[in-house]
C-alpha cells in the first residue's frame, strides 16, 4: 500500500455539538483517538447522511461495527463488512469466505482501527445489508485542536439526516418512499406511513440523543444481546 491515506473534505448543513461537550478524561490523549467520518455513499440522498464521531484507535472493527449501528440509526438486522483496499473483515458467524479460493475474512474483533490505519489504507467503506446494500464511506482525520476525547467512549460531535428506515429497498426504495411521504395524495401514502409505523423525519438528527447511547456501548467488546439492548432502547423498543 503506497499511496498515503487521503481523507475527503467534510461536508457542509452538519449539525455540530455546541452546547454538549464531551468531559476530558485523564486518560484520554489526542494522539490516541481519530476523528472518523461516516457518509452514507450515495450521490442520490441529498443532502448526505452524515456522522463524525470521535473514537479510539485501540477500538475493534467489530466495536466501531457497534458504534455506526448506534449513531447512524441502524439496527443490526443484516450481515455487514467492512472492506479494506479489498480485503473483507467481519464477524466470523456469517462465514463470508463462500468458496475456497476466495480471500480469507479477517475476524472483525481481532482487528483494531489503528491497526488497519497504520497499514495506510486507500480505501474504507463499511456495508450493511447486503440486500439493499447501505455502503458507507469512512473518512479518517486527526482530532481537531480542541477535542475532548473520553476513554473507552465513542463521541458524537457532528451529523446530519437520519439514515433510511431499515428494508426500504435500498437507494432506490428509499428514494421512492420519501417521494410517497411527501405526496398525501399518493395512492400509498397510508400505507407506506403504516408501514413504517411511526413518524419519519428524514432531517431529523441529534448529537445530544446520539452520545446518550453511544455511552451505553460497552468496552472493549460489546455482545450482539448487548448491542441489540442499546438499539432498542435508543429506538423506544420494550425488552421482552
Amino acid at each position: 500500500m503506497n499511496e498515503a491515506w487521503k481523507s475527503k473534505p467534510g461536508q457542509e448543513g452538519l449539525h455540530v455539538m455546541s452546547d454538549t461537550k464531551a468531559s476530558p478524561n485523564a486518560g484520554a490523549q489526542a494522539q490516541d483517538f481519530v476523528l472518523l467520518k461516516v457518509e452514507l455513499a450515495t450521490d442520490h440522498v441529498l443532502p448526505p447522511v452524515t456522522r463524525s464521531l470521535i473514537v479510539p484507535r485501540q477500538a475493534t472493527l467489530g466495536w466501531i461495527h457497534a458504534v455506526i449501528q448506534v449513531a447512524m440509526g441502524w439496527t443490526n438486522s443484516h450481515l455487514h463488512q467492512f472492506r479494506v483496499d479489498g480485503d473483507s473483515i467481519s464477524a466470523p458467524e456469517f462465514e463470508l469466505q463462500e468458496f475456497e479460493d476466495d480471500p480469507p475474512v479477517r475476524d472483525e474483533t481481532a482487528v483494531t482501527l489503528g491497526e488497519v490505519l497504520d497499514a495506510r489504507p486507500t480505501h474504507l467503506t463499511y456495508e450493511y445489508d447486503f440486500g439493499d446494500s447501505w455502503h458507507h464511506v469512512l473518512h479518517v482525520e486527526a482530532l481537531p485542536q480542541g477535542s475532548a476525547p473520553v476513554a473507552k467512549r465513542a463521541i458524537c460531535v457532528a451529523g446530519a439526516r437520519a439514515c433510511p428506515p431499515e428494508d426500504c429497498g435500498g437507494i432506490g426504495g428509499y428514494q421512492q418512499l420519501l417521494a410517497i411521504l411527501s405526496n398525501r395524495r399518493h395512492p400509498e401514502h397510508r400505507s407506506m406511513k403504516e408501514w413504517l409505523g411511526r413518524p419519519f423525519d428524514p432531517a431529523a438528527f441529534s448529537v445530544k440523543d446520539t452520545n446518550r447511547f453511544l455511552a451505553m456501548i460497552r468496552w472493549p467488546k460489546v455482545s450482539s444481546v448487548g448491542l441489540a439492548k442499546v438499539l432498542m432502547a435508543r429506538d423506544g423498543v420494550q425488552d421482552g
